[in-house]
């Protein structure tokens, strides 16, 4: 019972871990005034039949903080990539000189900055939800243990183990929140 208990608490760590880079990873996404190839990490293009990133068809480079240069190594995949960025959320129109796709990132307005701290909010709380979804499988699981014989102080430890994880983890996604926050709002 007790490696049981040990792999439940193991994997709802590992769980939560992986809620935090995800929210990471959406965090990034959001752009906060700068120019930065992550922008287009969530955009896809067809290379050769196949939905693949951006950067793997083509180089991305940030020459200054207000523009994306997109050179991609095959000269068709200009007009795919531009395509695919005009028909993104991104908000970005691309400028193609036919070898190269340029990127012009506009200062963010007060009114954009407010939208984009409502989806830096909408991607923390998101996280949360999953961690503490994690913690409520955990602890069911945990007290599945309790029914089939281990000891109630083992349950009710790890229980509390699994709660500390929790805290430990909505604090990184707070952290997140405040970085992103002082990243967006700073003009």
């Amino acid at each position: 019972m007790e490696e049981e208990i040990q792999l439940y608490l193991s994997d709802a760590e590992e769980s939560m871990e992986k809620a935090i880079s995800h929210t990471k990873s959406e965090l990034v996404k959001i752009r906060a005034g700068k120019a930065s190839p992550a922008m287009l990490d969530g955009i896809t293009v067809d290379y050769y039949g196949t939905p693949s990133p951006i950067g793997n068809v083509a180089s991305v480079n940030t020459p200054d903080a207000r523009t994306i240069i997109v050179k991609p190594w095959e000269k068709p995949m200009v007009a795919i990539i531009d395509k695919a960025i005009r028909d993104s959320d991104l908000g970005i129109n691309p400028q193609n000189d036919g070898e190269q796709i340029i990127l012009s990132v506009p200062p963010l307005t007060e009114e954009r900055r407010r939208d984009l701290m409502k989806k830096v909010k909408e991607e923390t709380e998101n996280g949360k939800i999953s961690v503490r979804n994690v913690r409520k499988d955990a602890n069911s699981n945990l007290k599945k243990l309790l029914k089939e014989g281990a000891s109630e102080d083992a349950v009710k430890g790890a229980e509390d183990e699994v709660q500390e994880l929790t805290n430990k983890f909505v604090k990184v996604i707070d952290d997140l929140y405040a970085k992103k926050e002082v990243e967006v709002m700073t003009v």
